[in-house]
């Protein structure tokens, strides 16, 4: 069958390496180039973990997610992974930390209560008041995600797919299966499938109702010398709640001291909104500097943004359209762990031709 993909972030590059190797002819278009630094994939690392509040069928996901991403570090002939460990806080009342270490305990994960004099002794660059309650996991790590979707790009060019970068699709035809390019050729395929992260809903409008452009704020941190070497062992640290919350990336394997926000913006056009302003990088940096020992003496080293989808209940909508098209959005900054998961999973679909339950499965709805 001869395939179109749109978009060449980890879900485009996914799909198309599962496709290729079920023999497939697939050409994936991209509208930058490949990678894309504009894409909600491009970064130096994503984090995948077992933590996820009470969202448990993303939490059973997840042991899937490592098992397909085992396949592919064997496809590459390299593992692009550094675990790490999760470390969960949370303050009173706030719910996500308590639900995920009540989930992960129900599934029969090993689970470490902390109190906060615990919290300060074993990692002593955190802070913790009488309120503080974590949980530490010893599943999770980071992602080594520009290096990844390079080594992805590199290994499907050596299947025969077609990459085109500098190739921006202006519209899509989700019954012929055809990608119309933004000027005017178009591509003749069986089927399209239409991954193209913040820029979805111009090609899909009626996915402008479900999907909201959110411009995330990252900053890079160079901490105080004498906590550098504990910094390098540290597991990824999340305080996550409904409406607040940070992570923060331990440096692996060469990278940087990442601070992210992890409140969504649900704000931003994705083509224009990119430079990220001193007084954004302060209010991360107070957001986390409650949690940080010495936290006024960490130094900014790099200040970015990055756009992400955000569905209302932070769901995947992936799901067949029309006689012969797919949509793969992978929302709310959650996506890439569930990359080649997701994009195998699509494939198989198609290859099968029959669409099945997925686009519930990969909402992550239990049962």
């Amino acid at each position: 069958m001869k395939i179109s993909i749109v978009g060449a972030g980890i879900m485009g590059l996914s799909c198309a390496w599962a496709l290729a190797r079920l023999g497939h002819e697939v050409a994936v278009f991209e509208q930058g180039p490949i990678p894309n630094p504009l894409g909600s994939s491009h970064d130096a690392h994503r984090l995948i973990r077992f933590a996820y509040g009470g969202q448990v069928g993303y939490m059973r996901m997840v042991a899937e997610a490592y098992a397909l991403w085992d396949l592919v570090w064997a496809d590459l002939g390299e593992t692009l992974y550094r675990a790490t460990g999760t470390l969960v806080l949370s303050r009173g009342e706030q719910r996500w930390g308590r639900e995920s270490a009540a989930a992960l305990a129900a599934d029969g994960q090993a689970v470490e209560t902390l109190d906060p004099g615990m919290l300060e002794r074993r990692f002593p660059l955190l802070l913790a008041d009488p309120e503080t309650r974590a949980f530490l996991h010893p599943g999770g790590g980071v992602l080594l995600a520009d290096r990844i979707l390079s080594a992805l790009a590199r290994h499907l060019g050596r299947l025969g797919v077609g990459l085109h970068s500098a190739t921006p699709v202006g519209r899509v035809d989700f019954d012929l299966g055809h990608a119309i390019l933004a000027d005017g050729t178009r591509i003749d395929a069986d089927l399209v499938v239409v991954a193209a992260g913040p820029w979805i809903a111009r090609l899909v409008p009626g996915l402008a109702a479900r999907v909201t452009p959110s411009r995330q704020v990252l900053a890079y941190l160079e901490p105080p010398a004498a906590l550098a070497q504990a910094w390098a062992a540290m597991p990824m640290l999340l305080e996550i709640d409904e409406d607040s919350g940070f992570y923060a990336v331990p440096p692996v394997a060469g990278t940087g001291l990442k601070l992210g926000d992890h409140r969504f913006s649900r704000d931003g056009d994705p083509d224009r909104d990119r430079l990220a302003d001193p007084a954004e990088a302060a209010a991360l940096l107070a957001l986390a500097g409650t949690r940080l020992r010495d936290g006024a003496h960490y130094r900014l080293a790099n200040l970015k943004t990055c756009f992400y989808t955000v569905e209302s209940q932070e769901k995947f909508i992936v799901e067949p359209v029309g006689r012969a098209g797919w949509i793969m959005s992978p929302c709310s900054g959650h996506g890439f762990k569930f990359g080649p998961l997701l994009g195998h999973a699509v494939a198989c679909a198609i290859d099968g031709g029959e669409a099945g339950g997925i686009a519930s499965w990969a909402a992550g709805e239990v049962g």
